[in-house]
């Protein structure tokens, strides 16, 4: 063999990456940035007690975690009222997507999201050969009417929603998300991404039995938990789809620190009820900068504020890369209309204070 022979299917993919990390920015500019608020990390940081309990585990670093993920499954299942057997837990939502997308997807098989939505998603079902079809959103959210219409008239296999929403911070109500389940085709599975949902306001997530056969939820420890270092998310969703993770996932990709930084970040929700407060209070924050450099901050229920750049988008990248210039790291939506803002995620006053003292720069330079 003189090279590789890939597969027909890897050999069409282009060698991309769905987000540009931002220490390779840091690598591009030769300098570090001040203020990171652009990859919708807690700022605020995991539990003290996660912390602790990742340390202990170091300890023992040397043998592979439980392949079974057995306490921290059975502390989900408690947590959600399900069974273990609901329940999957894989190397953030990004690995889940891409499992139950190799499970779901061959390839021309249609799959239904929403244009401007979680680019991740994308990646994995044109990695597996899947066909994309795409929804436009209704305003600043994405629009379950124009979603359902395109599974039917597609035969979609999956259906794609974020509540709440990235990249715009909007949510739907959990009646709205749980009519759409009730309208769905026979044939497609909803693929409902809560990663932000621990930030989002009371009545968001639908009560709907995990047994449902047309569902499964995603959800994470990235981002209220503040461990998205860990990579560790987990699917709640039916025991027969569930069992069939099985026979695709890597058993030993959740490692024994990761197992046990998740199980106490759990564990503390003393912890996270502090974090959703700090939240509050910086999305009030944030909200007060934009309106004072006279940009419109749209309603948010995660960890970021998206930010309405008042023109097109062009004037928000130009903004956007004013502000990495000066150090601030932030990103905005791929697609128009969506592109005509910014995306910031929320941190603490001095993160925030340097994000507005640069903003006020980055829109006197580009005019």
């Amino acid at each position: 063999m003189t090279a590789p022979v890939f597969t027909p299917l890897a050999a069409s993919l282009p060698s991309t990456v769905p987000f540009t990390g931002p220490e390779a920015l840091e690598r591009q500019k030769g300098r570090p940035f001040t203020a990171r608020l652009g990859a919708n990390e807690s700022l605020f940081g995991p539990s003290p007690r996660a912390i602790q309990a990742m340390q202990d585990a170091a300890r023992d670093a040397w043998m592979y975690g439980d392949p079974d993920l057995h306490d921290l499954k059975a502390a989900l299942a408690a947590h959600h009222g399900c069974t273990p057997a609901n329940i999957v837990v894989g190397e953030g939502i990004d690995g889940l997507l891409g499992y139950l997308t190799r499970l779901m997807i061959g390839p021309g098989d249609p799959v239904v999201t929403s244009l401007g939505a979680y680019p991740t998603f994308n990646f994995h079902v044109t990695g597996f050969g899947g066909t994309l079809h795409r929804a436009p959103y209704k305003g600043d959210h994405e629009d379950p009417a124009a979603l359902l219409d395109l599974a039917h008239q597609t035969g979609a296999r999956l259906l794609y929603l974020s509540n709440p929403d990235n990249p715009m911070g909007s949510h739907h109500p959990a009646e709205t998300i749980a009519a759409m389940i009730a309208a769905l085709p026979p044939a497609t599975l909803m693929v409902l991404d809560e990663a932000y949902i621990d930030l989002a306001p009371p009545g968001t997530a639908p009560q709907i039995d995990p047994e449902t056969p047309n569902l499964i939820r995603m959800r994470t420890f990235s981002k209220a938990h503040g461990l998205a270092g860990l990579r560790v998310g987990y699917a709640i969703t039916n025991a027969r789809l569930a069992q069939a993770f099985d026979k695709v996932r890597n058993h030993f990709g959740v490692g024994r620190i990761a197992q046990a930084g998740a199980l106490a970040a759990l564990q503390d929700q003393d912890w996270l009820a502090q974090v959703r407060d700090k939240t509050t209070a910086a999305r009030a924050h944030l909200s007060r900068i934009a309106l004072d450099n006279g940009l419109t901050p749209l309603p948010s229920a995660t960890n970021f504020v998206t930010i309405d750049c008042g023109r097109d988008g062009t004037h928000a990248r130009a903004v956007l890369q004013a502000l990495i210039q000066r150090d601030i790291f932030v990103r905005m939506p791929g697609v128009a209309p969506l592109d005509r803002c910014i995306r910031v995620s929320l941190g603490g006053p001095r993160e925030l204070d340097l994000f507005g003292a640069a903003l006020a720069q980055a829109l006197s330079a580009v005019g």
